[in-house]
């Protein structure tokens, strides 16, 4: 009885470290990071000089980006 209990209780905390490994190694990068001086590194939007694209915005008629298949 004890070691059925003791296996479960095993089992349960080997799944919860599991659970625990997954989540950390599946969390997401830092989006900003800090240099020595405390400055704010810019990102890709703000480096490329444009703002982040809108999903919900209409399609630009034309744009250099995706020149057009002829």
């Amino acid at each position: 009885m004890f070691s059925t209990l003791l296996v479960i209780g095993g089992v349960l905390v080997g799944l919860l470290v599991l659970l625990a490994l997954i989540v950390s190694l599946s969390a997401r990068p830092a989006t900003t990071t800090r240099t020595a001086a405390g400055v704010r590194t810019p990102n890709w939007a703000a480096d490329a000089g444009r703002p982040h694209p809108d999903a919900w915005a209409p399609l630009a008629a034309t744009t250099s980006e995706m020149p057009a298949a002829r």
